[in-house]
Parts: C-alpha cells; structure tokens; sequence
C-alpha cells in the first residue's frame, strides 16, 4: 500500500502541488477580504491571460524534448507577427481571413528560416534563436514605426477573444457551459476507457482501478468547475476551444504517433536514434518550424485580447513558456516531458501570478518568486535523474 501511495505521488507530484498552491492562495485571499480565487471572473481571467502561455509551452516542449534546447525568439515572434497582421488588417484594410493565413505564414516562415540554420548547418540553437530574438524585435519597431496600432476590428476578435452565450440571459449562458461541460467530461472519460482497455488487451501496465477512478473524479470535477465559472460570468471563451484543439492535437502528435515518438528518442540519445533510422535532421526542423507556426497562433490571440500590436508585446513570452514545461516535468536534458504536463505547468504559472496580483505583492516579488519556483523545479529533476541513475 505504501509503494502504491509513493508512486502515486511520484506521478502527481506538479498536479497535487497545483492544488495546494490554489488551495493556498484562495485561504489568504478569503483571509485578506480580497473576494475568492474560484470567483468566476478570476478563473476566466486565467484562461484569458495565460493563452498565448500555454500554446508556446506547447511548442517549446517539442524543442526541449529534442535534447533540452530551448527558443529564445519566441516572443519577438510573436511581437512581429502581431505587427505584420495589425499593418495589413487596420493599416491596409486587408481582408480579415487574409490577415490571419499572412500572419500563420509569416510565422511559419521565421521558424523555417530559424530551424534551417539549427537542424542543417548544426548551429547551436541558444545562438540561432537568441539571433532572431533581436532581430526580430528590431523588424517588429521598424513596421510599427514605434506607435501602438489599433484598434482591432471586431470581425478579428470575435475569433479569438469573445464568449460563447455571452449576450444570452444569465440562465441560457449557465445552462450552456454546464452542458457543454458534461460533455466534454463524457468524452474525457470514454477515451480514458478505452485506452485503458487497449493497453490491458496489450498486456501494458495500468494504474490500479481505484487511482484510475481517482484522477478521473478529479479532472471531471474540476473541469465542471471551470464551466460552471464560465456560465456564472461572461459565457465560455472562444479561445478556450482553441486551446482545447491545440492541447489535443498535440498530445496526440507527441504519444500517440511515430514521428513524435521520434522527438523522444531523440532527446534520449540523438546518436541512437540516428543510427536506428531517424532522420534526426529532419526531427529538429519540425520542431523549431512549428515553434514559428504556434508562435503566429499566439500573437492572433495576443491581438485580440489586447486589441492592438505595440513595440512592447511578447516581452519575456519565452521565459513564461520555458518555465511553465520546465515545472510540468520536462526535463533540462530533453527526452522527458508531457503536453499535460506544460499545461498544469502553465496554470500553476498563472495561479501563482493571478493570486499575488490580487494579494497586492509588488512585481518585482512576483519576479523573484517565479524565478525560485523555476529553480525548485529544474533541481528537482536533476536530483530525481542522478538518483535514478545511481539505483
């Protein structure tokens, strides 16, 4: 029972610590009569702000699984992209639908251009992306011209940062979220269920039923929770359906598919994975393009939320990526590292910022505390991979 209670915990550790982190906060929230953590427009807030978080997270995982390497370009990309669709859509008067197709290409290309240099030239891609990381922002100035663009036109951002049954009545906007909820919640279960049963039929290990049962009950509790949220405040984000679609396909590329079983054992040993077949080079360049491809995906999200491109956007995205897969459990030296894991990573990220800022902390606190908890986490994976090593 004791070894079945520690390799639980081994395997929850970033999901429990999730929990008490939010536990934590909602206490001295309560405590300090600032409202609640779990009030409604406070978990709606979260999914607002930490968008663009989890879908660079997403991205950067791909690159750290290729052996720890990391993209310091990522919010410089993301400031020139926003630049390039804010010209063509409010300065040109360029067709929405044409803006954002130019802006997914645009953001395509720079990672092409990124990854080319990385995956076939062999340059390192501290130096590569750290590069484009000035460059980039310096193009991002010159097409600005150092002014802020806006406003958005509302066709753009009702695309990404409206609400679904946001003007209905208060009764049609809850019923909608907890239906949509429930269903979410029955799709989340039949596909647990029938991977669990494909992995018995395999003859693969499987959690016990009742740890099984457990974090099921969990996650369809806390994802009722958050409609639930969503019905009482402003209806369901939109953007909440393009994380979903992103989370997703990516948690499908990256377990379920050789070529993202590739990007593992290439993290694992790239020499190997070389030797056993694996076009190595070709493995790296995806994951520095899709960097640029997601990063477009961000600065879309990132224009409607702020409804505007300024010089400043996409200010230290990178770090917020790099940070958020690093707590969810990826590891420093690539090779270990999950979607889910990003993503609980992203949220506690944005738990730790939301409940600071409503406590009132200073910025520059908040810095620091992000910068030890970051810390915490890489130390934690280096100790956990020498005592492995050591058994």
């Amino acid at each position: 029972m004791k070894e079945k209670t520690m390799e639980f915990l081994k395997k929850n550790t970033m999901l429990i610590a999730l929990i008490l982190v939010m536990l934590l906060f909602h206490g001295l929230i309560v405590a300090g009569g600032k409202g609640s953590l779990f009030a409604p427009r406070n978990i709606t807030n979260l999914i607002a702000q930490n968008a663009y978080v989890i879908i660079l997270a997403t991205g950067m995982l791909l690159c750290i699984l290729t052996g720890g390497n990391i993209d310091l370009s990522i919010g410089s990309m993301v400031c020139l992209v926003a630049a390039i669709g804010a010209t063509l859509i409010v300065r040109m008067h360029v067709n929405i639908y044409l803006g954002i197709a130019a802006c997914i290409l645009a953001g395509i290309a720079l990672g092409a251009w990124q990854a080319f240099w990385i995956a076939y030239v062999r340059i390192p891609p501290f130096i590569v992306t750290l590069s484009g990381m000035l460059a980039f922002r310096g193009l991002a100035l010159v097409l600005l011209g150092g002014q802020t663009i806006s406003p958005i036109p509302a066709g753009f951002t009702r695309y990404f940062g409206s609400f679904i049954a946001g003007t209905g009545d208060p009764q049609t906007k809850l019923t909608t979220s907890l239906v949509v909820g429930v269903v979410v919640c029955a799709v989340i279960v039949l596909a647990t269920f029938y991977a669990r049963i494909g992995k018995i039929r395999k003859n693969y290990g499987v959690d016990s039923i009742v740890s099984f049962m457990a974090r099921l009950v969990v996650i369809c509790a806390v994802i009722m929770g958050a409609f639930y949220s969503f019905g009482r405040d402003r209806g369901i984000p939109v953007v909440l359906i393009l994380l979903g679609v992103v989370v997703l396909a990516y948690y499908y590329y990256t377990s379920k598919t050789v070529p993202g079983r590739y990007l593992y054992a290439m993290g694992g040993n790239e020499k190997a994975a070389k030797l056993s077949g694996v076009n190595t080079n070709g493995v790296m360049f995806f994951a520095y393009a899709n960097m640029g491809f997601l990063a477009a995906i961000a600065a879309l999200v990132c224009l409607a939320r702020f409804n505007s491109s300024f010089p400043d956007m996409g200010r230290n995205y990178e770090l917020d990526a790099i940070g958020a897969c690093f707590i969810g459990g990826a590891s420093a030296y690539g090779g270990v590292g999950t979607v889910g894991g990003a993503l609980i990573g992203t949220i506690f990220m944005g738990v730790l910022n939301n409940g600071m800022s409503i406590l009132g902390v200073d910025q520059n606190y908040q810095q620091a505390v992000k910068g030890a908890v970051l810390l915490a986490a890489v130390i934690w994976d280096v100790v956990s991979k020498k005592r492995k090593n050591a058994a």
